[in-house]
């Protein structure tokens, strides 16, 4: 139905970590995601390289780390200095088509260069006017109003008032957007050109905070003698607690990581439905499959919730399942991996030639690559700032400068270093300490040393793209900083 050329399907389990979605895949019946990585290809090694969605989509679409593309908490606008991967299959003949939950995944960010169409799906009627940006970007409720009273009046004053109200009182009702998202790649590859094959890419926002899975689904991962309303009733407010003015119990983590696993178990069922879909329209055995967190989240790890201001594997670590074409059979790899490695992999599986630009190594079968031997992390800015973080918690700024750090990181399958802009340098056994507790770095200098001195040689190996004069590229809207998914 293509011609003989390979549809690939990009999903992004937003906020999903690995160690949570392999024990999903072992713990429900039926698990869509186990039974792809039996019969295609599970990398337990794959890491995101910055711990949030922005600087991960936008190195995952262009190949780049955070350094040289230049997007993240400091420059929230891509300006395509690199073609994305739906560009370079756009060029090539493939339909390109994205569906997003997430507002930082957008053309409002310069994520959606390339696609045909890329639907925001918590809105009903597609507008120009984002009630999802706006409430992101808006700083403040006296912004928020300022901003929505603005964008209602604005272009189509129906589809804004439409969308409003869908976004206000029925978006989330069952999910975050899963279902609906199905619903809308269906009635896409049913009026589909069926000549050409095609590229889409999902973004599904499930595991995001705030959690708020079906009842049916938590039960079975509360701690003994815990109920659905006890876990429902624990405050999901990560900034309050990482500034240490919001007190949490093991008892309430353990709550919210049930919660947390059943959103990703939901996410199971649902990913379940889009691979019924494919093969309903006979599109399946055309297809191959990629399913991959985009970061993963703090759920009291490391004294933190959400995914900011640390560069651990909690944040880092994520699932990466392929299934499709050469990667049937594959099985476990414990190849090291990065996300912004799908970027040239892709194109592999597309025949197309690698960028020079590009910075991810491939990993599709065929390819006659050398694997990695190391992978790095960044963080370039905090996200909230922490003047936002203040404003949100009464905490005086200058108590929680720990925040303000920019930070990097590298690791071989071994030892793992973290550097901070203050200095602040910690190394990790991640072979006999996978949770990063114990700080090594007084006890084994030589590695240590040795890391600094290879992170320092990767920073030198390329030049890197300065977020100075980039927000003139954007609206005053735009510049409203986005600082957390709802919440400020």
């Amino acid at each position: 139905m293509t011609n003989g050329r390979t549809n690939i399907v990009l999903v992004v389990m937003d906020t999903a970590r690995e160690i949570d979605t392999t024990y999903i895949r072992n713990a429900v019946n039926n698990s869509c995601l186990e039974e792809l990585a039996t019969t295609g290809a599970e990398y337990n090694h794959a890491f995101a390289n910055a711990p949030w969605t922005l600087p991960s989509h936008t190195s995952m679409f262009t190949g780049t780390y955070t350094s040289k593309h230049g997007t993240h908490a400091g420059s929230k606008f891509y300006n395509g200095q690199f073609p994305t991967i739906a560009d370079l299959l756009s060029n090539d003949g493939y339909q390109t088509v994205g569906f997003t939950n997430n507002a930082w995944v957008t053309d409002e960010f310069g994520l959606a260069s390339g696609f045909e169409g890329m639907s925001k799906v918590w809105q009903y009627i597609q507008s120009d006017t984002d009630f999802g940006k706006i409430k992101l970007t808006s700083e403040g409720k006296g912004g928020l109003v300022r901003e929505g009273i603005s964008g209602l009046v604005s272009g189509d004053i129906l589809a804004n008032f439409v969308n409003a109200v869908y976004g206000q009182f029925f978006y989330r009702r069952n999910d975050y957007g899963a279902k609906r998202t199905n619903t809308l790649v269906e009635n896409w590859i049913k009026n589909r050109d069926q000549s050409s094959p095609f590229f889409m890419f999902i973004n599904y926002l499930e595991p995001h905070l705030d959690y708020q899975p079906p009842k049916r689904l938590v039960e079975q991962f509360l701690p003994e003698g815990s109920t659905y309303r006890e876990a429902m009733a624990v405050p999901q407010k990560p900034w309050e607690y990482t500034a240490g003015v919001l007190g949490m119990s093991d008892h309430d983590f353990e709550l919210l990581r049930a919660l947390y696993r059943a959103e990703i178990a939901y996410l199971d069922e649902q990913i379940g439905e889009l691979r019924s879909t494919l093969k309903q329209h006979g599109e399946w055995d055309d297809t191959v499959l990629i399913i991959v967190g985009d970061h993963g989240e703090n759920i009291g790890d490391h004294g933190l919730m959400d995914h900011q201001y640390s560069l651990h594997d909690t944040l880092l670590h994520v699932p990466l399942i392929v299934h499709g074409g050469q990667f049937n059979q594959v099985g476990d790899s414990d190849r090291l991996i990065q996300t912004l490695d799908l970027f040239p992999t892709i194109l592999d599986i597309a025949g197309l030639t690698i960028p020079e630009h590009t910075q991810g190594t491939s990993f599709y079968p065929k390819s006659s690559t050398a694997p990695r031997n190391e992978a790095i992390g960044e963080y370039l800015a905090p996200q909230p700032s922490i003047e936002n973080l203040s404003n949100q918690t009464d905490v005086p700024e200058e108590e929680l400068e720990v925040f303000g750090q920019s930070i990097r990181s590298i690791r071989t399958t071994e030892y793992k270093l973290i550097r901070k802009s203050g200095g602040e340098i910690s190394l990790y056994n991640v072979g006999d300490d996978p949770d990063e507790q114990t700080d090594i770095s007084s006890e084994k200098p030589d590695i240590r040393d040795e890391l600094v001195e290879r992170l320092d040689a990767w920073l030198e190996s390329f030049e890197q793209t300065s977020a100075m004069g980039r927000d003139e590229e954007m609206s005053e809207g735009t510049k409203r900083r986005l600082e957390d998914l709802g919440y400020i």
